[in-house]
């Protein structure tokens, strides 16, 4: 079983910067993929962004240009850098793990973490 924790959320205002971070609890797979969701109250859990294990990544329209993924794979460690933070950001935002490919469909996805929140503030 793996699980993940994520750290790294809280109070920020409109423009600011965060970064996420996400530990897997151990290195199960040869090749798995990482992402990072986020939802909202009362909205469906959306995709934001994932990377392959090689580093290929795939960023959500609605971030592209402010937040990037990266990855330390020896670390089993996945980071969101989220820059120019905008009020509709604020969600919480779940970590999640899947062998294979990056997809962006969370139904794909087989390990989620507990989530952390991010509010920001305008």
């Amino acid at each position: 079983q793996v699980q993940l924790v994520e750290s790294g959320g809280g109070l920020v205002q409109a423009g600011g910067s965060l970064r996420l971070s996400c530990a897997a609890s151990r290195r199960t797979f040869s090749n798995y993929a990482m992402g990072w969701f986020r939802q909202a109250p009362g909205k469906e859990r959306d995709f934001v962004a994932a990377i392959s294990w090689t580093g290929s990544t795939n960023h959500a329209l609605s971030v592209k240009g402010r937040f990037t993924i990266s990855r330390d794979n020896a670390k089993n460690m996945v980071y969101l850098q989220m820059n120019s933070l905008k009020p509709e950001d604020t969600a919480v935002y779940y970590c999640a793990l899947k062998r294979g490919p990056v997809v962006t469909a969370r139904n794909l996805y087989e390990y989620w973490g507990q989530g952390t929140q991010v509010t920001v503030s305008s």
